[in-house]
């Protein structure tokens, strides 16, 4: 590998569900944490009297004006009173730099332990990323992490070398939502992207609201996050639950670790039905069972088809109570395979049946049990008979996850690549609006 000692690149993929960072010329990231972090107001912490309420001073808590931010896995699992949890990211598009600054500070000071001013930097970027984003982001890496050079890749491109391919359909369904991107010889057909809002942490929602209207009231009875009660041992092997109360837990911290046992529900137990879902065909399917961090068992029936079954038909979210407020937004939505089609019929007709034949699903929702039989089934009932459909998923639910991050990895450790990094020389020549040039 040309050059592989003297320029150990450092890849950083911020998702809106988690961020991803290591080294380049590696098969998967070193460090992987939420993206999202927990914020505590300084009026309420910074008491000298009383040291144990600062216990905020860890390495990972930084202090922003008037409230200190806690970041990573470890420093969120602690409960804290009047603690908030806030995301950066929002429709996929950065609205909190001052987040996104100590998010990147976790990974490289506490995670990776690097000095950002030694590595260049491959950064992962949406799509639909605006130019303003793209030139804070050049801004921020050079003058406060003063690195030596930088390059900005779109995901899909990144999720498209992963599997060794230039020109694919990448259906990137994440955290936040699913994108379907035309990439053509390592540039992404803007013209033909088709996006949704559909994505894991709306099914997460779905699934709450819908196990709560079967009876399983999710909330506040069975969904006890782990801070909120403790086990104690009655007899050998036998434990006994003991709620405890904390009243000054926020909104937001409850609702963040809620999801995070629904989350892994619908991991564990959820797989796509092979036809479109309906009520009367699932109604007597043999349930599957879940355990609760609490111990409890819960029984998921039906449910665990209906939730992925919205990737593929959106309307079913107006079906679920309590979701109407999202059911206005779904009435224009189309489904997955509606959107693949829509894509590839906006590209030129010369790279149709490529694109047809070379179908990449990719992040965390695609790991989804039975998602690619399912698709490929729907797309060769709608596509013309000519078109050889093919769709393509990692075996491998590590690479399928972390599938951009693996693609910045192989592209960064590339000797070609290695002049076209935007370096930090042309950036005090240029200023930071020729990224735009140097990083297409």
């Amino acid at each position: 590998m040309y050059g592989g000692d003297e320029v150990s690149a450092i890849v950083i993929d911020l998702g809106s569900h988690t961020c991803k960072a290591g080294y380049a010329g590696e098969d998967a990231p070193k460090a992987v944490f939420p993206s999202v972090v927990g914020s505590v107001d300084q009026v309420e912490v910074d008491n000298p009297d009383n040291p144990e309420d600062n216990s905020g001073s860890a390495p990972d808590s930084k202090s922003k004006g008037k409230r200190r931010l806690y970041v990573g896995s470890q420093a969120l699992g602690f409960r804290r009173s009047h603690g908030e949890v806030l995301s950066p990211i929002k429709d996929g598009m950065v609205v909190d730099w001052d987040i996104v600054e100590n998010i990147w500070d976790h990974a490289f000071r506490e995670c990776l332990l690097i000095d950002p001013k030694e590595h260049p930097m491959l950064l992962a970027e949406p799509c639909s990323n605006t130019q303003q984003q793209r030139e804070k982001a050049a801004e921020i890496m050079f003058e406060k992490y003063q690195v030596p050079a930088l390059f900005l890749a779109k995901n899909v491109v990144l999720t498209s070398f992963a599997s060794g391919r230039a020109t694919s359909l990448v259906v990137d369904s994440g955290g936040g939502s699913t994108t379907v991107a035309p990439v053509h010889d390592g540039y992404v057909l803007q013209k033909a992207v088709a996006t949704s809002p559909i994505g894991g942490e709306i099914l997460t929602d779905c699934l709450i609201k819908s196990l709560e209207q079967k009876g399983i009231t999710v909330i506040y009875l069975l969904y006890k996050p782990r801070y909120s009660f403790k086990r104690k041992e009655i007899r050998p092997g036998e434990f006994q639950t003991v709620d405890l109360d904390f009243p000054d837990t926020t909104e937001s911290y409850k609702l963040y670790c809620q999801r995070a046992i629904a989350s892994d529900i619908k991991e564990c137990v959820s797989r796509a039905p092979d036809t479109p879902y309906d009520d009367s065909s699932y109604s007597n399917i043999p349930t599957t069972s879940y355990e609760l961090p609490d111990g409890q068992t819960i029984e998921v029936g039906a449910d665990r088809f209906k939730i992925p079954d919205i990737i593929f038909n959106p309307s079913l979210v107006q079906t679920i109570p309590g979701m109407e407020s999202f059911a206005e937004t779904v009435a224009s939505l189309r489904g997955l395979p509606q959107m693949v089609i829509e894509s590839i019929n906006k590209c030129d007709v010369d790279i149709r049946r490529e694109l047809f034949s070379s179908i990449l699903l990719a992040w965390g929702t695609a790991s989804m049990q039975q998602l690619k039989e399912r698709l490929e089934k729907d797309l060769l009932e709608e596509s013309p008979q000519a078109a050889r459909v093919k769709v393509l998923a990692s075996g491998n639910a590590t690479e399928r996850r972390f599938s951009v991050w693996i693609g910045g990895s192989i592209l960064a450790s590339l000797g070609s690549f290695q002049q076209m990094w935007f370096s930090k020389s042309e950036y005090e020549e240029h200023g930071a609006s020729y990224v735009q040039r140097k990083c297409p």
